[in-house]
């Protein structure tokens, strides 16, 4: 089945058994920086995640969404609930680990899509503590995180998220495992994820301790160049007369981008990254007032995923500047929000 054309997310289950179509990530027009923020982070998940912010109508949801087409397969271990990694023992569930034999089959990464309203036993599961009682074994329903690992984590409006689910993942982030405790009885899975968050700053602010956990972050505006704008409304036009026809047309390009997106992905391990070019992403978070050393990482690693993009092994100074566009529109949204936090 045509990823591009019949993804659809669990939740939008169509009771007719049509597909919700959903529009291609390579006919999205302008937004070259946040669909380039997406790409690296797919590329290199030790990046940290996105968060985009902007008002509505910026192809925000469209490009996450659509980003589900593009993601690469993976190996996990045959009929583990979590998809854990066949060749990561430090990071399978205990189910796993329990098994003699452990075979192994491909599976597609996907965007899971945690809904604001969703409830904190939704998000990380539950435990049937009757059965606990009763025979002794835990019963876990997984949740949200469960699906998530190994996966692209995604919140539409993260800014309003319920504090006591933020709070969850907060703290899941920090660990990658997902531990659920009801009535001391307990249960954990690993829940490794890219975390993507898309926010309208006029709605709220994001607490500061989420904002962390993002390694780039991307500010995105409506074209006010008209004949970008025309190309938007006839490419939508288009799709909606006719989303399946329209997907074939950009199916070349939605393949071009997936094979670029493998190529890089076998070239990061190679990339070399000059000690002058480190030099540069030093002086930059000096000059920024970055503190800590995260800036200094997240631009370093964004910088060598931005040259695998490229088909290159060298990281260049022009590397280093672009990512730091990506990472420190991060750090100037943060200082802000503290500040404001901590005059209460």
């Amino acid at each position: 089945m045509n990823r591009m054309v019949h993804y659809m997310a669990e939740s939008c289950t169509d009771p007719e058994g049509y597909f919700r179509h959903v529009y291609p990530f390579s006919a999205i027009a302008g937004q070259e920086l946040m669909k380039k923020a997406l790409l690296l982070n797919v590329i290199n998940p030790d990046i940290g995640g996105v968060l985009i912010r902007g008002e509505r109508g910026t192809a925000k949801s469209t490009a996450v969404r659509a980003l589900s087409a593009l993601l690469p397969m993976q190996d996990a271990v045959e009929d583990c609930r979590f998809g854990c990694d066949p060749d990561a023992p430090g990071t399978m569930c205990d189910e796993c680990l329990a098994r003699k034999e452990r075979g192994r089959r491909p599976r597609e990464m996907r965007v899971v899509e945690l809904p604001i309203s969703a409830t904190e036993d939704k998000v990380v599961g539950t435990i049937d503590l009757s059965s606990a009682i009763k025979t002794g074994r835990k019963r876990f329903d997984p949740g949200i995180l469960a699906e998530a690992n190994r996966n692209i984590l995604y919140v539409d409006e993260v800014n309003l998220l319920n504090d006591h689910v933020v709070d969850v993942l907060l703290d899941v982030a920090a660990m990658g495992v997902n531990i659920v405790e009801r009535e001391g009885v307990s249960y954990s899975h690993p829940s490794a994820f890219i975390l993507v968050g898309t926010m309208n700053p006029e709605e709220g602010d994001l607490r500061p301790q989420l904002l962390d956990r993002f390694g780039l972050c991307v500010e995105v505006e409506g074209m006010t160049d008209p004949s970008s704008r025309v190309l938007v409304i006839k490419r939508r036009k288009a799709f909606d007369a006719d989303p399946e026809g329209f997907a074939k047309e950009w199916e070349k390009e939605e393949a071009e981008l997936e094979a670029k997106i493998v190529m890089a992905r076998s070239l990061v391990p190679r990339v070399v990254i000059p000690d002058e070019v480190l030099r540069t992403i030093v002086q930059i978070c000096i000059d920024a007032g970055v503190d800590g050393h995260r800036g200094d990482i997240t631009m370093m690693r964004a910088g060598a995923v931005i040259a695998a993009y490229d088909g290159r092994t060298v990281v260049t100074s022009d590397d280093v500047k672009e990512a730091a566009e990506l990472v420190l529109s991060l750090i100037h949204i943060s200082e802000p929000t503290r500040q404001a936090e901590t005059s209460y």
